[in-house]
């Protein structure tokens, strides 16, 4: 590989100055950085980053570990972290756990091998020891906790639930079903705390049908059980809007028409809830500020000064978007 000493000879320089060049350019004059970064180019010359931050002590890297990139809410929140850390001229590498404990643990484990800056992490279930014991610094992003433990960014999920429940109920439905996901998530758990509180007292009947992962498999496959309730549901509220996509798909195909025979809510507001053949009623949680504040808040812990670190716990409040998918109502 070619190094540093190679460029500076062939440049004619010393150490000092092409490192000059790479890191701090304003401090060499025009001539003698054109000429250094020519070299650089025909050279092929990189820099070792990892050398670097070991000197330095901090690393410019800074982590996102989610539980499915499968899911443009994801995604989303992805964008705003990535916004956060380039104004600060840090980079975000994301991982994907998959909803996996096991997945998890190994990306926390290499991450925390890599030294990087801090964590922003969507956790399974909970938070790791790993960062505890090895001192890394973490933000916990679209999940609660105490605020003695770390940084968390989240939205009220119960006031979530509660918001799609009430909607379905003031729209005259008396049997609502709702889908959850795996309830090890704690998202899920909130929701469907939500929904139970607005529907008490009701008189509607609740029916709760939960599902192994958050996506449109996992919703159609929860459409078919629908079909095959007796009674069945006039309303469905899941617990995203990736489910709710698949209940969709189900009822389309069953030539069960929504939402004057079934009204679908969604959760998560994602760009394709507006765009489903029904458009989908969603509630809306503000995926790319999830993002930007999370990294906001773990950048402020990391900068390295000697004030002490102050946990903060940010909830954003949720917003019900009605669209086609409920505008129906039931008498």
């Amino acid at each position: 590989m070619v190094g540093i000493k190679d460029v500076a000879r062939e440049a004619g320089v010393s150490i000092g100055t092409v490192s000059n060049v790479v890191n701090r350019p304003h401090v060499v004059s025009p001539e003698t950085r054109t000429r250094v970064l020519s070299v650089i180019e025909r050279l092929g010359y990189v820099r070792d980053e990892s050398a670097r931050q070991l000197r330095a002590g901090r690393s410019r890297i800074m982590a996102l570990l989610v539980l499915d990139l499968g899911n443009p809410f994801f995604v989303d929140l992805a964008r705003g972290a990535e916004e956060a850390a380039h104004d600060e001229g840090l980079n975000v590498i994301t991982c994907n756990s998959g909803q996996s404990r096991d997945l998890e643990a190994s990306y926390l484990s290499m991450l925390a091998e890599q030294r990087v800056r801090g964590v922003l992490l969507s956790p399974v279930d909970g938070t790791d020891e790993t960062f505890r014991r090895r001192n890394i610094p973490y933000v916990l992003v679209d999940r609660k906790v105490p605020p003695e433990e770390a940084s968390s960014v989240s939205v009220d999920d119960v006031a979530g639930g509660a918001l799609a429940a009430g909607h379905l109920l003031e729209s005259g439905h008396r049997r609502i079903a709702f889908v959850n996901g795996p309830p090890v998530l704690e998202q899920c758990r909130d929701r469907e705390q939500g929904v139970r509180s607005a529907l008490e007292g009701s008189g509607a009947k609740l029916s709760v049908l939960e599902t192994s992962a958050l996506d449109v498999a996992s919703g159609r496959d929860a459409g078919a059980r629908l079909l095959g309730m007796s009674p069945r549901p006039t309303a469905v509220f899941c617990a995203n809007d990736l489910l709710a996509l698949g209940v969709l798909q189900a009822m389309v195909a069953a030539g069960v028409r929504v939402p004057a025979e079934m009204a679908i809510v969604g959760y998560d507001d994602i760009e394709f809830a507006a765009a489903a053949a029904v458009p989908l009623t969603s509630v809306r949680q503000p995926a790319k500020r999830l993002g930007r504040t999370a990294a906001e808040l773990l950048i402020a812990e990391t900068r390295g000064d000697d004030e002490p670190v102050e946990h903060r716990q940010v909830v954003f409040k949720p917003e019900l978007v009605v669209r086609d998918s409920t505008r129906h109502h039931v008498r």
